[in-house]
């Protein structure tokens, strides 16, 4: 098999499709929560704790920067996605069905023998 044809049917495999599917809309999704962080959560945050800009938050030791501000932001983005994959993980759990046991199955022929030997004793 060639190298072309091999990448060809790893790549059609329904698990490669399904994740690269997965890795746009998460991307999406990933800039959708951004906004919504920067346009109306931390605004919001900012007018209760009487006009703080996260963003701007930083302290400088030295030459460095650290931009702790920033941080705070991630932070309540990865606590929206994470909220949310919860929520769409628990519906989709909810709507798989579960599996059914397999009705048990009759005895075996040996058990079956078994049984009428101990209902005859049991006559006796």
């Amino acid at each position: 098999m060639s190298f072309f044809s091999e990448f060809k049917a790893f790549a059609m495999k329904g698990n490669v499709i399904d994740l690269a599917v997965g890795v746009v809309i998460g991307a999406a999704f990933g800039k959708i929560v951004n906004s919504l962080v920067d346009a109306i959560i931390m605004p919001i945050v900012g007018i209760l704790l009487q006009g703080v800009d996260f963003k701007a938050k930083s302290i400088t030791v030295g030459a460095a920067e650290l931009k702790y501000g920033l941080f705070i932001q991630a932070l309540v983005e990865f606590f929206i996605v994470a909220f949310v994959l919860f929520l769409v993980i628990k519906a989709i759990n909810r709507m798989k069905k579960p599996e059914e046991a397999p009705a048990p199955a009759g005895p075996t022929p040996t058990e079956q023998l078994l049984m009428e030997i101990r209902d005859e004793l049991k006559k006796q």
